[in-house]
């Protein structure tokens, strides 16, 4: 199982590198640029959260895999793209829910493990999820995607919690894991092609 969340995580990493480059490759960036910012958005997230939990090194200081398959996907994408047609904004939010479903589910193991309460686990995976993207975003000058109106975090909430409930279920572990990815990767593209979204609080002027 071990072996299963480990090449998740390597595939999680892909996903996000590739978005963090199409993100560049909008900003005309240079090809120095489009590294740093798949870098920054395929490890960002799982660094924070093992800064957190204690989990020294972190990942990818002990093993430079996770930085050469970011470097790789990267350099995969702007080959891609200059052979083929540019991706499109749908194309990088598309590929942004697979990331996000496998970093979601793949930070709340990892809190897991480290025997955090559940509520903790859950902040765990949704931190894993997101933080790489909202970085990239900032460095971008974009609005990040978790504060636009579209479901986003709360995807990985739901995520997380499914993963957790049907850990406690003792179901088999690729039966949970696919669920709760599933979870994820469903809400997240419905909210996409729907436009759903959370009610928004709107603080209204008395005069």
């Amino acid at each position: 199982m071990a072996q299963l969340f480990y090449f998740a995580d390597l595939f999680g990493v892909a996903v996000f590198a590739i978005t963090g480059a199409l993100m560049a490759g909008r900003k005309s960036m240079d090809l120095f640029g489009v590294l740093v910012i798949a870098i920054i958005t395929a490890l960002g997230g799982g660094t924070l959260r093992d800064v957190i939990l204690g989990n020294h090194p972190v990942s990818w200081i002990r093993d430079d895999t996770y930085i050469l398959i970011a470097s790789f996907a990267a350099l995969g994408t702007v080959a891609w793209v200059r052979m083929t047609q540019p991706i499109h904004e749908k194309g990088l939010l598309i590929a942004d829910a697979f990331g996000l479903a496998v970093f979601t589910v793949y930070g709340t193991e990892v809190a897991l493990q480290h025997n955090v309460p559940m509520s903790t686990a859950v902040i765990m995976g949704v931190m894993t999820g997101v933080a790489g993207g909202v970085m990239r975003d900032v460095i971008c000058n974009e609005i990040p995607l978790i504060f636009k109106k579209e479901i986003y975090a709360t995807a990985c909430m739901a995520g997380a919690t499914v993963f957790i409930v049907m850990r406690l279920l003792a179901t088999p572990p690729w039966l949970d894991t696919s669920v709760a990815m599933l979870t994820v990767l469903g809400i997240r593209l419905a909210a996409i092609r729907w436009h759903l979204s959370l009610p928004q609080f709107h603080l209204l002027d008395r005069d």
